[in-house]
């Protein structure tokens, strides 16, 4: 399959892997003459597009910490429902602001300094706490390629780059059953296939007792947070990360985790 995929790729020229900081990546409608709409943008046609997706999903599944692969496979089979997702942030005061001013998240845009100054409790205090003990990096999102819409794209960039304030209000870990209820709750909220088959098929990897409390306990409370919460790509992060976070979870409709899962796998 990575045959394949290195096949379909071989006409295009790669940008360099290591994502640009995202102040660099500005999501706005330009003119190179070469039929690219935003930075990074691979235009492909509809059978590249199948051959990347069906190459992606293998390779996701076998490996689903290939996030480059993921990332193809959400950008490849996600269109219909990410209109529909655009659609959902025009209607709403917030998401129209968010599509119009176009932020972004990473080290770049982010005053880690300020975060860390932030009361205890509060969004940005407990969202910079979550990337500290868990190792983690807003600047490790992969950029957008092959989206052929420049308002798409940023909308599937966003998402991604919001992915771990999801952890940080659902109080998941970043272990594999961590992930496993958020793609829960992000199929719910999204409808994007890529969350959807991370959902079913990302529970083949655990074990018995962590597979029986996913089924029985997680899964449920992300079907029905998922449900409650209005659609989260219209919050406006960086302008709450003062609030604190107890409010911000009953603003949304957010529960606690019926079970703690940072030591489970």
């Amino acid at each position: 399959m990575a045959i394949v995929l290195r096949a379909v790729l071989r006409p295009f020229r790669w940008l360099p892997s290591r994502p640009r900081p995202a102040a660099e990546m500005l999501f706005r409608a330009r003119s190179d003459g070469v039929g690219l709409l935003y930075p990074h943008h691979i235009p492909t046609s509809p059978l590249q597009k199948v051959l990347l997706a069906a190459g992606s999903a293998a390779m996701a599944l076998y490996n689903p910490y290939r996030h480059d692969m993921v990332a193809v496979l959400g950008e490849t089979t996600g269109h219909r429902t990410l209109k529909v997702l655009r659609d959902q942030m025009r209607r709403d005061p917030e998401g129209a602001q968010i599509l119009q001013e176009r932020p972004r998240i990473s080290t770049s845009t982010l005053d880690l300094g300020k975060l860390q100054s932030l009361p205890e409790g509060s969004l940005g205090h407990e969202y910079l706490r979550f990337l500290d003990v868990n190792r983690v990096s807003p600047d490790t999102r992969a950029p957008t390629r092959f989206v052929d819409d420049e308002e798409l794209a940023y909308v599937i960039q966003r998402y991604r780059e919001v992915h771990d304030m999801l952890h940080t209000l659902l109080g998941m870990p970043t272990n594999i059953l961590g992930e496993i209820v958020v793609k829960w709750f992000e199929a719910v909220q999204t409808g994007l296939p890529m969350c959807i088959l991370g959902a079913l098929f990302g529970p083949i990897q655990l074990s018995a007792q962590s597979l029986q409390v996913l089924i029985s306990e997680l899964i449920p409370w992300a079907i029905q947070n998922g449900r409650r919460a209005p659609c989260l790509l219209n919050l406006y992060y960086e302008q709450r990360l003062e609030q604190p976070l107890r409010a911000l979870r009953e603003e949304l409709g957010i529960t606690a985790p019926p079970i703690q899962v940072q030591g489970l796998a």
